[in-house]
């Protein structure tokens, strides 16, 4: 009785040795940092409570952007899913790695193949030295070669497809797109829960490792179902009485999202690794308005080429490196990830990319900018689009876009007119001649790579 009295008193202190030997080991590895990127889906441009949600609560993300940099001038390289994961994972515009528009199970509603030359951030990483992991939804090939553990991965955990039906079956068309590595698994639970479990798995796996690690995580919520846990939804509706339906649903799965980051973040301080992680966090397109996404004050959202499909809630945080609760209005897009996350690690870019670091405005430091014009495109199928593109091009104060093929390119000074209600295409043919000129080059380019798979 005696003994089991004694360890009463010191399991405590026996805890906070073990965990302090935890933070000791993770402080112990090299410099490099590790790196963790997140990317969640669809996330609105104001749908969290940090860019300017009212009936919305993401403490979680809120903290996390407050620990570093915080961008209100950031894009994705497309209003869709795979383009925009293309372009993050390779540095380079989508279209010049294959990924046009969004990888589907059926190949005649399928618009990209990731091109067998791209060479992908955990490629890289892997070459580096690090230890490569990838938990959540992929979404840029179902089958080899184009699956994580063949394109750089050495851990996956996960689902390859574009969307789940059911965020608890996790089937698209009845097939069961969900892997751990290469073999087919079929786990019980939300998928926003597993993908939050991996994570910390992975990460507690990580402490003290002699490796450093590249960690991406990328959330499939909350894109659409809208399918948030019931007691999620319940405290919503009883703090917000006056709600929308749609939209409580919305918040529902956003706020259940915030609490799973929140986890990871908290196993990062946990086990000491946040004392040397680089985390990224941004979404890979505006928010989707049908399923009821808020981005903030501008134009449309999801799938669309106005600012509301292309503005992206984004913040980097690098203890020690980034100043904590800065935030910057300087223009990035997603793609120029690539090479931060590389910069920051030591880690050797690839030649040829069309991506620029923006580690000195993370540090603080004057940057000039990025590039002097920047591109979006996206293709797709069905009535609306026909298989054909939807494209726009911003540069300076001016954009020209085209956000249906069969309507006619429109012009806007978004310095003047940024919620872009006035269409300057006829007053001033001048700047639409010079940018739709600037667009057509473009997309010759782009026509170099071919975007469907080989033919055997």
């Amino acid at each position: 009785m005696k003994v089991l009295s004694l360890l009463k008193y010191l399991l405590p202190a026996i805890l906070i040795l073990a965990l302090g030997n935890h933070s000791l080991q993770a402080q112990n590895t090299p410099s490099r940092p590790n790196v963790l990127v997140i990317l969640v889906d669809d996330l609105g441009y104001g749908d969290l409570s940090s860019y300017g949600a009212k009936d919305l609560k993401s403490p979680h993300i809120d903290q996390l952007l407050s620990r570093g940099m915080k961008f209100s001038n950031f894009y994705a390289n497309c209003p869709v899913c795979s383009p925009t994961r293309a372009a993050l994972l390779t540095g380079r515009y989508q279209d010049m790695v294959g990924v046009p528009g969004v990888i589907r199970t059926h190949p005649q509603n399928s618009w990209g193949y990731l091109a067998p030359s791209a060479v992908t951030l955990a490629d890289v990483f892997q070459k580096a030295g690090y230890h490569t992991g990838m938990v959540g939804k992929w979404h840029l090939g179902l089958e080899s070669p184009n699956i994580p553990n063949e394109r750089g991965f050495e851990f996956f955990q996960g689902f390859l497809g574009d969307m789940m039906d059911d965020y608890y079956h996790h089937r698209r068309h009845d097939v069961n797109y969900m892997r751990f590595n290469q073999r087919v698994v079929d786990p019980q639970g939300h998928a926003s829960d597993l993908f939050t479990d991996w994570t910390c798995d992975f990460l507690k796996q990580q402490a003290g490792a002699e490796k450093p690690f590249f960690l991406y995580l990328a959330y499939n919520a909350p894109h659409t179902p809208i399918q948030p846990p019931e007691d999620w939804l319940q405290k919503v509706k009883q703090r917000e009485p006056d709600i929308e339906p749609k939209r409580a649903k919305l918040v529902a799965l956003i706020e259940h999202l915030d609490a799973g980051i929140g986890q990871v973040i908290q196993t990062l301080d946990q086990t000491g690794l946040s004392e040397n992680t680089l985390v990224v966090f941004s979404s890979d397109n505006g928010g989707h308005l049908e399923a009821g996404a808020y981005n903030g004050n501008l134009r449309d959202g999801k799938q669309s080429m106005y600012e509301g499909g292309l503005k992206v809630p984004t913040g980097v945080v690098w203890k020690g490196h980034i100043k904590p609760n800065t935030e910057t209005d300087f223009m990035a897009m997603t793609m120029d990830l690539f090479p931060t996350v590389c910069e920051a690690a030591g880690v050797k870019v690839p030649e040829g990319l069309e991506s620029v670091s923006i580690l000195p405005t993370l540090e603080g430091k004057t940057q000039a900018p990025l590039r002097k014009h920047w591109f979006f495109r996206r293709r797709e199928g069905g009535n609306r689009y026909g298989g054909k593109t939807i494209e726009a091009v911003i540069s300076g104060d001016w954009k020209l876009l085209q956000n249906s093929p069969f309507a006619p390119l429109e012009l806007y000074n978004l310095k003047a007119d940024p919620l872009e209600t006035r269409d300057l295409a006829e007053k001033n043919r001048k700047k639409f001649n010079e940018l739709s000129t600037l667009l057509r080059a473009e997309i010759q380019r782009y026509g170099t790579v071919p975007w469907q798979k080989p033919l055997k």
